[in-house]
């Protein structure tokens, strides 16, 4: 299992899904990920490709095709290859294989690229197409961060901080994860998000457009928290499982289908194109203190 290590930080990842296991700051000895408890999530920073979300049906139609892709999509479930590590970066690329193409019918390759700078960790994705045809994709990210950070701190003490005064619609979830039509009044002319447990008794907080391009992960009642920045990412989740001791924070260039969505792959809300032969890039980082 690759690691990642400097002065500051000391980075896991699994080869599986290209998946962070841990992040540990040396000098407190302080793990920031979820430590995935089966029974709240096994999961802690999925990589989401090359959908988000969920399909309406888990189906959708390209070139008169229908194809089944279950929610979020199949790289967290494959084994990526490491192609390049040093100390403080690591490269993880998947392609297109036999297993791929009956459920998404495109030739690519998609790298991860995890880089430690100081206390700063940027995630990369690169999306190149292979192919000859025109592909469609989303990408996004879905790491769980443990709440409370330290004992002496509880879930409720947390608040997310954005860089930006907020007046954001919410986008409810359907029980089966599509976008309802219309969205409703949430965030009303502040930067500040209190946490609470019953905050995703309803799924997922989906935010679209959100004016902040960097969230912070804070308390009043202790000193250690993160900052996530995330240019370049239309559409926002923030999501736990009921009752469990964490939050993710979900960046992403794509979304769930909505209630009326069409089906059609080319026309889906947030979707990415790449032309044969280009390369599609977005990163996202995260300083921990």
């Amino acid at each position: 299992m690759p690691e990642l290590f400097n002065d500051q930080l000391q980075i896991t990842i699994a080869e599986k899904g290209a998946e962070l296991q841990h992040i540990i700051r040396k000098d407190s000895q302080l793990e920031y990920l979820w430590s995935a408890d089966p029974a709240f999530w096994a999961k802690k920073s999925p990589v989401l490709f090359p959908i988000v979300g969920t399909l309406k049906n888990n189906t959708y139609t390209y070139k008169g095709k229908n194809y089944t892709l279950g929610r979020h999509g199949f790289a967290r479930d494959h084994v990526f290859t490491v192609k390049e590590q040093t100390n403080t970066r690591v490269v993880f690329t998947l392609t297109d294989t036999e297993h791929t193409l009956p459920v998404y019918p495109f030739n690519f390759t998609f790298s991860v690229v995890y880089t430690l700078d100081g206390d700063v960790l940027t995630v990369q994705y690169i999306v190149e197409n292979t192919g000859a045809d025109t592909m469609y994709f989303s990408v996004g990210a879905h790491p769980a961060f443990k709440v409370p950070l330290t004992e002496d701190a509880g879930y409720e003490d947390y608040y997310l901080s954005f860089s930006k005064k907020e007046n954001a619609d919410l986008w409810p979830l359907t029980d089966g994860g599509l976008i309802e039509k219309t969205p409703v009044p949430y965030i009303k002319d502040t930067d500040k998000l209190p946490l609470q447990h019953s905050l995703f008794y309803q799924d997922a907080l989906v935010f679209k457009h959100l004016a902040s391009t960097a969230v912070s992960l804070k308390s009043d009642v202790s000193p250690h928290g993160l900052e996530l920045t995330f240019e370049g990412f239309p559409f926002m989740g923030i999501w736990a499982a009921k009752d469990a001791d964490f939050v993710c924070i979900e960046p992403w260039c794509g979304i769930a289908d909505s209630v009326d969505a069409g089906g059609e792959l080319s026309e889906k809300e947030g979707i990415n194109k790449l032309l044969a032969g280009q390369v599609f890039e977005r990163q996202w980082s995260a300083r921990f203190f």
